[in-house]
């Protein structure tokens, strides 16, 4: 008998393992934060900037959002912008990728050691301030954990994120006056106005920050932002050697963004007076600090949790969510969550890159609309009272004109009770507010007006019409029907607004989904008003010129200009005739017959895409970068030719979506952006959020599963083969180019053959 080597057995194991399949991948280990984490003008070529997302860690539509800020300044809405080169701190609050001066950034905390400064100083003089260099190359981010190495201290940061509450530890190196300070009045896009911090016991603060338009915020004061964030925080560390500081702004000084971020203001800030010891103050710019020794490589971990209502409700979230001081049970736990949450829709096929695209973007679509109540359910109404939510989960952050089109959509399959809250949160609001119409854009209860039209009309006429119903109906309707009389086009059939051309077109769609409710309700006098006032787009189209063209309040055109129909502004919001003019979702075919007929509208469409520049960065045509053209691509569909609808969404999906920083070609804006993606990759998209139709187009994936119920499977699928050649829904044959709503949440499945040539006889029927 041979005997065997043992060490030889040894090495035939070790090579063994080394070929051993590697674990599979989950959903969670494709999100890249760092995806659209840019707000750098200059890489976008427009004012209108990139992604405008933050890094930090959350969870799925969560309060908290514990998240490095380099800024507090200009249009950065999130905070937060990849190529600057250092770091004033991490808040516990921050807003994604919306497109004006941003707000929230509360409760900024940053570990220091050495002299105390009480100022943030200049991003290029990290001397002047708190604030820090840091190891570009050693930051990391991934779904619900953030971290970086601050270079000026030689300070190892992480976050992570409960839903309600936040954790932050820092690893120090030895020195003898290491410390953590929290700048209370900070705030992104301006200050907080007044603060109060209390130090509980010897391991506790509390306290709160109090915001108002007249220290900028939302829109510089524009937004109307005024709410109150309530913290109780502790320390793993005992507060000894503790104190607060707190600056003398004389009461005459402004503080709107300009007023705090000029050298005046900083120069005040960093001459605050440092009162050791003090465990109890309210003031204009306050500041709190904790000092301590530390040994070499030591963890010191504090956390934190938010309300907006009180103190209490802070100290209820942080002690429902964060048991004890295990920083990674709670990164763990909130991995999870993601992983539950982006499991929602499961892919096979594509590049590593498309997967890392696609659930970075699911990803993005799960931020908001945000919880905005206590685990109590309390929550900060519009009267600036507490009231406790009855059957939903009060919500916030409501990007309407933008999210309206595609991420509403998406949530009403994968997040149904979601939309259904933000509705039972807008009508409930307008209540506390005594409004009698629907907030367009809310922030934090703020009837803020951004942006135009009625999207919240949209939202709920398509829950309705998808069988969501867990909201007042009558309420809603009639707020819907208050909003469309309050914005809309009336007895003129036209805004008669500046901007008409976008105003009129949006003003129709929305008053076309008021009709759909009232057809539904069995209203027919309503009915047949509003649907007659869908019809208003027809009255401010010119024959002639044969496109949409803006008139003067006496009803004259206004003069054409030389650029035509790609004259940005003429007429429009953030557009031009060109790209609004394809906005009458619902009348598809009476736009079609205005503009000349199918193929006049066929060749136009086509000239729209093909004038496009590769990177799909803001131009003049199809300009992704903005949501007045996201329906457009799957407008091919509807003119008789799908292969088109294929082939253009495949594009965008491909040249408008990267693996980068800058991989987002324009504002996330809260959803919108990163939902287009999902559904046009999955291989359907709406055209009229009202209707439940779904356009089909060409999957970027082999296999897509919704729900763990419907399935999308792409046969032969490739980068080559991206026309639909046949398909068959639950086994039989199938000819059309969409499917339906009730199709999906039903379940099946609905199989796609294609091929790299375009089958122009399937869906035209």
């Amino acid at each position: 008998m041979k005997h065997f080597n043992p060490f030889l057995l040894l090495i035939l194991a070790i090579s063994l393992s080394a070929y051993k399949k590697p674990d599979k991948k989950h959903p969670v280990d494709y999100v890249n934060p760092f995806i659209g984490a840019s707000t750098n003008t200059e890489a976008a070529g427009s004012a209108h900037g990139l992604g405008k997302t933050f890094p930090g860690a959350t969870t799925p539509f969560g309060m908290v959002q514990v998240s490095p800020n380099t800024i507090t300044g200009g249009d950065n809405g999130s905070g937060y912008s990849y190529e600057h080169t250092s770091i004033e701190g991490f808040a516990f609050t921050q807003m994604s990728g919306i497109g004006w001066y941003g707000d929230l950034g509360n409760f900024l905390v940053m570990p220091t050691t050495g002299k105390l400064q009480t100022s943030a100083g200049k991003s290029n003089d990290t001397q002047s301030g708190y604030r820090s260099n840091y190891d570009k190359k050693s930051e990391r981010a991934s779904a619900g954990y953030y971290s970086v190495m601050l270079t000026e201290n030689h300070i190892k940061a992480e976050a992570t994120a409960a839903k309600r509450s936040g954790m932050l530890r820092f690893t120090f190196p030895e020195n003898k006056q290491s410390r953590i300070q929290i700048d209370l009045a900070r705030r992104v896009g301006g200050t907080s106005t007044l603060q109060y911090i209390k130090v509980v016991n010897k391991n506790t603060i509390q306290g709160w920050m109090k915001c108002t338009p007249d220290g900028g915020g939302w829109g510089n004061g524009s937004g109307k932002a005024d709410y109150t964030v309530y913290f109780y925080a502790e320390f793993s560390k005992p507060l000894t050697q503790y104190g607060i500081w707190s600056a003398d702004i004389p009461s005459d000084w402004k503080r709107k963004l300009e007023d705090v971020t000029s050298d005046k203001y900083q120069q005040r800030l960093a001459e605050s007076s440092i009162l050791k010891g003090l465990s109890e103050k309210e003031g204009k710019h306050l500041g709190f600090f904790t000092e301590f020794e530390t040994k070499q490589n030591e963890q010191v971990t504090m956390k934190t949790g938010i309300s907006f209502v009180s103190i209490d409700g802070a100290k209820l979230n942080l002690n429902t969510d964060i048991q004890g001081w295990d920083f990674d049970k709670v990164k763990a736990n909130t991995r999870k969550l993601w992983n539950e949450a982006l499991s929602k829709i499961k892919i096979e096929g594509g590049t590593e890159e498309e997967k890392t695209v696609f659930y970075t973007a699911l990803y993005h679509t799960q931020i908001d609309p945000r919880t905005f109540q206590d685990a109590d359910g309390q929550y900060f109404g519009g009267d600036h009272k507490a009231h406790k939510a009855n059957g939903f989960t009060k919500r916030t952050i409501f990007s309407g004109w933008d999210v309206f089109r595609s991420q509403m959509p998406l949530q009403t399959i994968i997040n149904p009770t979601v939309v259904t809250d933000m509705i039972n949160s807008l009508v409930t609001l307008a209540d506390e507010k005594q409004e009698n119409y629907l907030e367009r854009w809310e922030f934090l209860n703020a009837y803020s007006g951004c942006m135009i039209g009625n999207p919240a009309v949209s939202v709920i006429t398509d829950a309705y019409a998808k069988g969501l119903r867990n909201f007042d109906v009558a309420k809603a309707y009639q707020l819907s029907v208050n909003s469309v009389e309050k914005y809309g086009n009336g007895t003129l059939g036209s805004s008669n607004e500046p901007s008409e051309i976008s105003n009129t077109l949006e003003y129709s769609y929305f008053e076309w989904c008021v009709s759909k409710i009232a057809e539904a309700l069995k209203k027919p006098d309503d009915q047949q008003k509003y649907f007659k006032r869908s019809q208003s787009y027809k009255n401010i189209f010119d024959a002639e010129k044969g496109w949409f063209r803006p008139k003067d309040k006496d009803g004259r055109w206004l003069p054409w200009p030389e650029e035509g129909r790609l004259k940005q502004s003429y007429g429009c919001v953030e557009s031009n005739p060109y790209q609004q003019g394809w906005f009458v979702p619902q009348d598809i075919e009476g736009m079609t017959t205005l503009m000349g007929g199918k193929e006049k509208v066929l060749a136009d469409l086509t000239n729209f895409f093909e004038k496009v520049p590769q990177n799909m960065m803001w131009n003049d045509y199809y300009n992704h970068a903005n949501e007045p053209v996201h329906h457009v691509p799957f407008l091919f569909n509807r003119v008789g030719a799908p292969w088109l609808t294929q082939k253009w969404s495949r594009a965008i999906c491909s040249r408008a979506y990267h693996n980068a920083v800058e991989g987002l070609v324009g504002n996330e804006d809260v959803g919108q952006m990163s939902a287009w993606y999902v559904m046009a990759a999955s291989g359907f998209h709406p055209i009229t959020p009202g209707s439940t139709r779904y356009e089909l187009t060409s999957p970027v994936f082999n296999k897509v599963e919704i729900g763990g119920k419907f399935t999308i499977e792409a046969k032969n699928n490739s980068t080559q083969n991206i026309y639909i050649q046949s398909a068959k829904l639950n086994g039989k044959p199938y000819y059309k180019s969409y499917i339906d709503h009730r199709d999906i949440t039903q379940g099946g499945k609905l199989e796609l053959i294609m091929g790299a040539q375009p089958n122009t006889q399937f869906g035209t029927n």
